[in-house]
């Protein structure tokens, strides 16, 4: 699935099931949400805290999507084509980065 058609998806989604988006502002918040979610998760089970029980059977997959799928109205309603943004991002890091990680000895 490329970008722009998960765009798509997500709009007709809103627009079938979720009878119109959220504004700008609650989605945002709950984009928060959604990212602690995935830290929760990332911090108990990769990181130093130990897994609550209740957590052990957090889909992490299920938890990012939910990242992806807040992010996706985002950008459909402040008129982003996450596609080429994310192609000027990497052009943008490409220039900017091209032989810094190369270079840093505490990646070698």
């Amino acid at each position: 699935m490329q970008l722009k058609e998960a765009q798509e998806i997500v709009d007709k989604w809103i627009k079938k099931y979720g009878v119109r988006y959220f504004n700008e502002l609650t989605n945002t918040a709950i984009l928060m949400e959604e990212v602690g979610e995935v830290a929760r998760i990332m911090s108990r089970r990769y990181g130093e805290q130990s897994e609550k029980e209740s957590d052990k059977n957090k889909d992490l997959g299920d938890e990012m999507a939910d990242v992806l799928f807040v992010l996706i109205c985002l950008a459909n309603q402040t008129g982003i084509d996450l596609e080429e943004a994310l192609r000027k991002n990497l052009d943008k890091k490409t220039n900017r980065d091209s032989e810094r990680h190369l270079n840093n000895e505490k990646l070698k």
